[in-house]
């Protein structure tokens, strides 16, 4: 802090100064106001009939010095107060920042919103808050004497009244609002209209309290800060600024809030079964599925290898008989078109926005493509696959199987489409395709088990939860193409059950030699091989091989009860291949799980989302220019 010489270097003996820096410029005081340090002593003006500023007093400390002498102002003390002053005051607060951005300069209250009215001056004005020393020696006009008043006097109260709110802002207790204490209230500036032109003045209207507009303008703040206080709890402190508040004010949110303290004593990385902070516990769980319960499409398509797809797959993904649509979608192909990208961006296209693709694995011909709603892929761990090779001669994996598998909260999956080797009596070769996939299927590998007291080496189907099995598994329908079709041309609602008594695969699974602890929902369909491409009749070549209910879809659950089938049917709709797509509808239940597994982090085919969304937007467009040109009348001239 520089020293008291120091700060005196410029100026004249101190009674002098006071004379001449404050001579015609203050109004009258009170005259029993005794002159104290700290405070400037009050003079009566000379040459002035009328006051430049309406009276105030100047609040006076006790001294035990002479009143009757004029004491030294404290220049250290205001050097002091001036240097944290303009610390704290670095940086333009909210409502500098919105005067500046309204044209006007900033404003720190209605005092010296008042300084206005006087006329600007030609020089630099001299403040009293940056240093008294800087202040030059006061030039006496003609005016005093009674010429016309100098342009100091017409500006010196505004330096007057900005050095007194810089000491009374330091001085205020609590950083409470600054303001002159003394001011009279007889003087009071009178209320502004609310439609004033002066967007500065407006500016300081709303944060004065001595105002008296301002409650009717504390009424229209906003009340809540955050959707998450409720009307009980107290208000936010972003909610008592409203310029403050423009930044981080934003759109009442639909989500449930969530607490300070609850995200304190959260833990992310190591939860139990019915932990409430746990990521996949009980509680958000019940937050998505109240019932524990969610719905899945499983479906199996062999595609023929046919480059031609069906114009709209909406029969296929979006059946009438579902209401709703799923959860989590499970498309399995075999011999899959050979542009498996468009493939999978036509699914995309065809579930919509709120479906990502979140798995896409490939073996050969082999396709298994998993899409589940974008709310819940953050429930998800990290998705693995596994494939066996069952023709080995062949170069083009057309025979085999493909698995995938991941963990969903506390459930873990497990689905497989396979193919195996076709023909009417090779059983045998069927049931081996089989024992070899169970064998080879190296899953889970960095996931958990969710119960490895129940799982088996030599079996991939025990290491899991649920396990669905889908496919073109080519059993057939012993006994002849003749004798089939005699039951086909009955009533085949009645007749159905009557096939699948020469059905081999049901057979088989009666026996336990295949596809042991699974389960089939009823089936109500026809057989789904084999038809000529394009029409509903079956196969009409001199092959004339028998329909058969080769596209089967199969499940098997850990715990009995926890899959529940809701639809098992076909696509007739859909004929560019000899097969027609199988599909079924499952309710599945969920458990709560741990947050120790690696999870899938939200990860999703973004690029494929992207494209599938543009093909939705541009078709909608051709559609409504078509809508437009055909309502549109065109008159011809002949």
């Amino acid at each position: 802090m520089p020293s008291k010489s120091a700060c005196l270097r410029h100026t004249e003996a101190p009674g002098q100064l006071e004379g001449r820096m404050l001579q015609g410029q203050l109004p009258n005081t009170d005259k029993n106001l005794t002159p104290t340090p700290g405070s400037l002593p009050a003079t009566e003006p000379q040459g002035s009939e009328t006051n430049p500023m309406p009276p105030f007093s100047i609040p006076a400390k006790p001294s035990n010095q002479n009143p009757q002498l004029p004491m030294r102002p404290k220049l250290e003390r205001t050097l002091s107060l001036d240097d944290k002053g303009w610390r704290r005051r670095r940086f333009q607060g909210s409502q500098e920042d919105l005067t500046v951005q309204n044209g006007a300069s900033p404003c720190r209250g209605s005092m010296q919103d008042s300084v206005t009215q006087f006329p600007a001056c030609s020089r630099p004005l001299p403040c009293l808050s940056t240093s008294l020393q800087e202040i030059p020696k006061t030039r006496r006009a003609t005016g005093s004497e009674g010429g016309s008043p100098s342009v100091w006097s017409d500006c010196l109260p505004g330096m007057i009244s900005t050095s007194l709110d810089l000491l009374h802002r330091e001085t205020t207790p609590g950083g409470g609002s600054p303001k002159l204490a003394s001011l009279h209230a007889a003087h009071t500036p009178p209320a502004m209209d609310l439609n004033i032109a002066s967007s500065s003045l407006r500016t300081a209207n709303k944060v004065d309290p001595e105002h008296a507009d301002y409650k009717l303008r504390m009424q229209t703040r906003l009340v809540r800060a955050h959707s998450s206080l409720g009307p009980s709890r107290p208000r936010s402190p972003l909610a008592g600024d409203d310029h403050s508040i423009l930044s981080a004010r934003s759109s009442f949110s639909l989500l449930a809030p969530i607490r300070t303290k609850d995200i304190r004593s959260r833990s992310y990385l190591e939860g139990s079964l019915m932990a409430s902070g746990a990521l996949l516990g009980a509680d958000e769980l019940v937050r998505y599925f109240p019932d524990r319960n969610m719905a899945l499409f499983v479906a199996t398509w062999n595609m023929q290898g046919q480059k031609e797809l069906p114009a709209s797959l909406d029969e296929f993904l979006l059946p009438t008989e579902a209401d709703y649509t799923q959860d989590l979608y499970v498309i399995g192909v075999q011999e899959g078109c050979s542009d498996r990208r468009e493939w999978e961006t036509r699914l995309q296209e065809t579930l919509g926005p709120q479906y990502v693709l979140l798995s896409s694995a490939a073996h050969g011909v082999l396709y298994m493509s998993l899409f589940i709603r974008r709310d819940l892929i953050w429930f998800c761990s990290e998705v693995e696959c596994s494939t066996v090779t069952t023709r080995i001669v062949s170069q083009i994996k057309t025979k085999g199987a493909l698995g995938v598998s991941f963990t969903f909260f506390g459930t873990s999956f497990l689905f497989i489409t396979s193919h195996f080797t076709s023909g009417d009596g090779k059983v045998a070769e069927r049931l081996l395709d089989y024992s070899r996939t169970i064998q080879a299927l190296a899953l889970p590998r960095n996931v958990p088990d969710t119960n490895p007291y129940r799982s088996s080496a030599g079996d991939v189907t025990t290491r899991f939860d649920e396990v669905f099995w889908f496919g073109d598994f080519n059993f057939r329908l012993s006994g002849g193409r003749v004798a089939v079709e005699a039951f086909l041309k009955q009533d085949p609602e009645v007749d159905v059950l009557a096939l699948l008594q020469h059905d081999q695969l049901t057979r088989e699974m009666k026996k336990g030699s295949i596809f042991r602890g699974f389960e089939e929902a009823e089936i109500h369909f026809l057989p789904s091989y084999k038809f000529d491409i394009g029409k509903d009749t079956y196969d009409s070549t001199s092959k004339q091989r028998t329909p058969s209910y080769t596209d089967r879809v199969l499940y098997k659950s850990r715990h009995k009860g926890d899959i529940c089938p809701m639809k098992y049917s076909s696509c007739p709709g859909i004929k560019t291949s000899d097969h027609r797509p199988v599909y079924g509808l499952f309710r599945v239940k969920v458990r709560p799980g741990r947050d120790n597994i690696p999870l899938a982090a939200g990860k999703f085919d973004r690029e494929l989302y992207l494209i599938g969304i543009k093909r939705r937007i541009s078709k909608e467009l051709q559609k409504q220019t078509m809508k437009n040109q055909s309502s549109s009348a065109v008159c011809t001239v002949s």
